[in-house]
């Protein structure tokens, strides 16, 4: 995976996904595009992401 900081916002890529995860103050916006092959599993992906900012920041 590729990634790198552009202020408070890490920008990530790999095979089948690129996104950012910006972290403010009192939030922290995930925006990921699936490519082709990972698009039939964006509702996983989605609750995965969730699960984990939940057990990360909670």
């Amino acid at each position: 995976m590729d990634s790198r900081w552009d202020g408070d916002t890490l920008r990530f890529s790999r095979s089948g996904v690129k996104g950012s995860i910006a972290v403010a103050a009192n939030e922290v916006t995930v925006h990921a595009e699936l490519g082709l092959m990972l698009s039939p599993l964006k509702g996983m992906v989605e609750d995965e992401i969730r699960r984990k900012l939940a057990e990360h920041l909670a």
